[in-house]
């Protein structure tokens, strides 16, 4: 994947330095904004950037199981929601990312981490979920922004 970056990098290079300044940040941001859309369905999938599925939940203790069924939510909805996930962007470079406390939460997720379930509570070990990525359909999406915005008449 990272040869595959490599190469968009080279490619694109000569064709960026071509345009202005805000002109960059315009499809630097364009670029952020479809691939912030591509992770947040992707999340919402529950797919990690190679395909596979997500890890599944925890199972409750039998002794904790409350009576009837119990309808959890989505894992991560409010965690892809646009005021957490966020896309910055500039002349040289644009990020696509989690800020505030839902950073830690991605961050856990993310990399398999433990951590405490409450303020002194047990440590829980999370199953790794990979929450951000590159892979070849977000490799596909960029070239292709890239190439709608030079074609458009934008430089």
């Amino acid at each position: 994947m990272s040869e595959d970056l490599r190469a968009l990098e080279q490619w694109v290079e000569p064709l960026l330095a071509r345009l202005a300044s805000a002109q960059r940040v315009r499809l630097a941001r364009r670029v952020g904004m479809q691939l912030r859309r591509a992770e947040q369905r992707r999340i919402a999938a529950q797919r990690n950037p190679d395909g596979s599925a997500y890890a599944p939940r925890r199972k409750p203790a039998p002794a904790r199981q409350k009576a009837g069924r119990i309808k959890r939510a989505a894992m991560f909805a409010k965690l892809r929601q646009a005021k957490h996930f966020r896309v910055r962007a500039g002349a040289q470079q644009v990020s696509v990312g989690f800020v505030g406390r839902v950073s830690r939460i991605a961050t856990i997720h993310q990399e398999g981490r433990s951590d405490s379930v409450s303020r002194g509570g047990p440590r829980i070990r999370y199953e790794q979920r990979r929450l951000l990525g590159f892979s070849n359909d977000s490799l596909a999406l960029v070239h292709e922004a890239i190439m709608s915005h030079l074609t458009a008449g934008n430089p």
